[in-house]
């Protein structure tokens, strides 16, 4: 059996689907699905139980027996990193974790688990290292505190733990994320509500919609869970990012082309966000490369249409009428 955290959310569903695609359907889904919406990502994956968040980890720390466990995917948080209740950001994301780690190392489980690339902050040096970890809210201060319990402790022989510092991922089952989807989702529903594209004014040295991120599909995500699945000799923590940058405006242009029309607005930089935005991000992933991974990452040019499709397909987009520049929705 495989137990994957968080997964009716936007990684975890895509890693149960990647699973899938394996033949593996013997998956522990655990989640809080107190917002049924989130179920829809689930809809159309095959699994053979699900637990609450709360009741899975009662169990875990009561020392529970589920069986021969091969691996646990923990993708779960709170992922809102404009949730300042440290109280409850360090006891969703940090104290789990810990219980989680201690039941899977005690046991021989593979445990790999999320990280996030919000721990660097505003520098410029996004390698996996002390020094370069400045994280600048309590999202961010959550994930690197567990890497930092992580780091503090020798792992007994055969035992393997590793996270991975997403960057800005993108594509299929992110819907139920409102405000914290990706910037492409962003983009494609502001071009189909009001034909353009809303990207921030020039901030921290950076033109109009300048700023830099590393964009990375959830298809390689989920391809680099997978391929730690497949070594269960390799631990630590990883970068999870193509390692090449690209603007708000080539993610906006390429939404524009997709849909066949549009235009880009600059508005004003928020005020609240002057000091802790993150204008550049660029995955050094020398290490995961290092570590044996040798596949490819999807380039936006590819992504975003590829996801764009994907939403058309699944009635969650306005798509196109061949010929026409009015739209109709989905489905």
């Amino acid at each position: 059996m495989i137990i994957v955290t968080g997964a009716a959310g936007f990684i975890g569903s895509n890693i149960v689907a990647g699973l899938n695609a394996r033949g593996c359907q013997d998956i522990l889904l655990v989640d809080d699905l107190r917002d049924g919406h989130k179920c829809r990502n689930l809809a159309d994956l095959d699994f053979s139980d699900y637990l609450a968040f709360d009741d899975f980890l009662a169990r875990i720390e009561a020392g529970a027996d589920f069986g021969r466990i091969e691996a646990v995917f923990h993708q779960g948080a709170c992922s809102d990193t404009g949730e300042w209740d440290g109280r409850y950001m360090m006891q969703r994301n940090f104290t789990y974790s810990k219980a989680l780690y201690q039941y899977c190392v005690g046991r021989g489980i593979a445990l790999i688990y999320a990280s996030s690339a919000a721990v660097y902050g505003t520098g410029r040096e996004f390698i996996e290292d002390r020094a370069h970890e400045h994280p600048l809210n309590m999202y961010a201060f959550s994930k690197l505190a567990f890497d930092q319990y992580v780091r503090a402790r020798a792992l007994p022989p055969g035992a393997q733990v590793a996270g991975l510092r997403y960057f800005n991922v993108y594509g299929p089952r992110e819907q139920h994320k409102g405000t914290m989807a990706s910037v492409v989702a962003h983009f494609s529903r502001q071009l189909a509500d009001t034909g353009e594209c809303r990207l921030f004014q020039g901030c921290d040295g950076y033109g109009d919609g300048e700023q830099l991120r590393d964009f990375v599909h959830v298809d390689d995500c989920v391809a680099v869970n997978l391929w730690l699945l497949d070594q269960p000799a390799i631990s630590g923590l990883f970068n999870c990012g193509t390692g090449r940058a690209r603007t708000f405006n080539a993610i906006a242009d390429a939404v524009i082309a997709w849909h066949g029309h549009g235009q880009k607005r600059y508005i004003p930089f928020p005020e609240h966000l002057a000091g802790c935005y993150q204008s550049h991000t660029q995955a050094d992933i020398s290490k995961l490369r290092q570590a044996g991974y040798a596949a490819s990452f999807t380039d936006v040019a590819a992504g975003v249409p590829r996801y764009l499709d994907w939403l058309a397909a699944h009635g969650r987009t306005p798509v196109r009428e061949p010929g026409r520049h009015h739209w109709r929705a989905a489905g």
